[in-house]
């Protein structure tokens, strides 16, 4: 099984986490999973930006951008070109190194899942 690497984020997860994942999930259920509590206002269906993430490693590996993340993208803070939005990217069958930006554009916190 792959494995995906959570980069050490100082709010979501201080310490950094590796955890292997079953091919096809989401990268937001795979932390959500794991308590790596990344934010999701849109309940994961590619309406908003709180969920961007970067892929640092293996980012081939995690599907095809549709048009509708791509726009959502265009909105995120700190957009790079191996950003996602970890509600679209799934594992695929390589190893994933997810770093969790340091802000998202939240206007409402929502509680642990």
């Amino acid at each position: 099984m792959p494995k995906v690497t959570f980069l050490p984020h100082h709010e979501h997860c201080p310490e950094g986490m590796v955890v292997e994942a079953e091919p096809g999930v989401s990268i937001l259920e795979l932390a959500h999973e794991h308590h790596i509590e990344i934010e999701s206002a849109c309940g994961g269906v590619c309406a908003c930006t709180t969920c961007h993430c970067i892929i640092r490693k293996g980012f081939d590996s995690t599907g095809e951008l549709d048009e509708l993340e791509e726009d959502m993208l265009d909105k995120a803070w700190g957009l790079e070109p191996q950003s996602r939005l970890a509600c679209q990217a799934r594992v695929g069958d390589q190893d994933i190194t997810v770093e969790i930006p340091k802000y998202s554009l939240n206007h409402a916190a929502e509680p642990p899942h």
